[in-house]
């Protein structure tokens, strides 16, 4: 009895969940041990930092893997390198000429991977550390930490109105169009969230709750990440062109450019009012996250592909993929049961270790992503859909903007 209770434990979805809840427990409980992510890797004590953030990212994903019954001989070296590749993104990424152009560590850390893929192809060593669903499921629970519900609602009523019409009309539109072009449910589905709630993370979440091809999941990720890029140079100067108010053009970049980083640096080419507006959506569609993904779960057990099995609470469980619980948990801890001050001071170390599970998750897409499979000729439907949806959700997300943050607000 007790090892089929274990057993159901033994997965890779529930040990993220356990080790992104530890971690949260880790910054709350014993702070002074969790070193600050550098701003710069050019001091001893930077790398330092650095230096502890492998001891940690290591001893906490080697003890998941152990749980769930998976050798460490081969996990280990192979962890080492793919945290090495991941810091060399990072150092990149700071450099002066870099952080003007506004390029993240996310979009070095892909290049990298998908650079070694396909060229020397993916080593046999190096395979066992590369899960790159077990890393950001973990960032994404500790991304629970910085979604605090009462600053977003005193800031951003209208946002979260923004993000729940605009979430909702996107997504049914994008599964819509897939379903038009005969793309296979799981791919629509898949495409339908990046594509409206939060890019990577919601494509994520979406394979989690339907328990998809993770095929599927390299190409969305893949092509949200290549997308993000010129959006975050391009709608700014739109947006400029357009001479949208700094409120207006920054709930337009927050709901439409996929990725938390991209938005970010978006909105500070438009000033820091714009860029206050675009996190404030971004993160109002941050929480919809959970939402979504529980939603998905149900509507899979009901109309997915597997018609046998029978849409009981325990088949709606067994979908539903676990490492929300753990956003939803430490969103709520670090929401409601302790100050703001102390909930945004220990968040920024939460964030710190975040964006080190990110980094090595997005080595890994790299490394498992064949751009043969992407530019196949079956994948030209995909591709149009995106681009479709893509196209559809900036008009209706600007429209919304305007509505809310122009006339309304206004």
């Amino acid at each position: 009895m007790k090892r089929n209770f274990w057993g159901s434990f033994r997965n890779e979805d529930w040990m993220a969940t356990i080790m992104g809840l530890l971690l949260v427990v880790a910054v709350i409980t014993v702070p002074g041990w969790i070193p600050a992510f550098p701003k710069t890797l050019s001091t001893a004590g930077s790398w330092l930092s650095v230096a502890g953030m492998f001891l940690i990212a290591a001893l906490f994903s080697a003890l998941g893997i152990k749980l769930m019954g998976d050798r460490l001989r081969g996990f280990i070296p192979s962890f080492a390198a793919i945290f090495v590749l991941s810091a060399l993104c990072q150092y990149v990424s700071m450099l002066p000429s870099i952080k003007t152009a506004g390029l993240e560590s996310v979009f070095f850390s892909v290049i990298l991977g998908l650079l070694i893929r396909n060229t020397v192809g993916l080593p046999k060593w190096l395979s066992p550390a590369v899960r790159s669903e077990y890393y950001i499921k973990i960032g994404l629970i500790l991304l629970g930490t910085s979604v605090l519900f009462g600053e977003i609602l005193k800031a951003g009523a209208l946002g979260m109105l923004q993000a729940v019409v605009v979430v909702f009309t996107v997504w049914y539109f994008t599964f819509w169009l897939a379903r038009k072009l005969k793309l296979d449910s799981e791919m629509g589905i898949m495409l339908a969230s990046a594509v409206s709630i939060c890019g990577v993370s919601a494509a994520i979440a979406t394979c989690g709750a339907i328990k998809g091809d993770s095929k599927k999941l390299s190409f969305v990720v893949s092509i949200v990440l290549v997308v993000a890029i010129p959006m975050m140079y391009l709608m700014p100067l739109l947006a400029k062109w357009m001479g949208l108010t700094p409120e207006v053009a920054g709930a337009w970049l927050g709901g439409t450019i996929d990725t938390t980083g991209a938005v970010v640096a978006a909105g500070k080419f438009l000033g820091e009012t714009a860029e206050m507006y675009s996190v404030i959506i971004k993160s109002s569609q941050n929480v919809l996250l959970g939402i979504a993904a529980f939603a998905i779960s149900i509507y899979w057990s009901l109309r997915g592909t597997n018609r046998t099995e029978r849409p009981t609470a325990k088949v709606i469980w067994d979908r539903f993929p676990k490492f929300v619980v753990g956003f939803v948990i430490a969103s709520l801890v670090f929401s409601f049961c302790m100050p703001l001050q102390e909930a945004k001071a220990l968040g920024g170390l939460a964030k710190g270790l975040r964006e080190v599970m990110f980094s090595l998750a997005f080595v890994c897409i790299g490394l498992e992503t064949d751009f043969r499979f992407i530019f196949k000729k079956e994948n030209k439907s995909n591709i149009a859909t995106f681009f479709v949806a893509q196209g559809f959700n900036i008009v209706v997300t600007l429209v919304m903007a305007y509505l809310l943050f122009g006339l309304w607000a206004g």
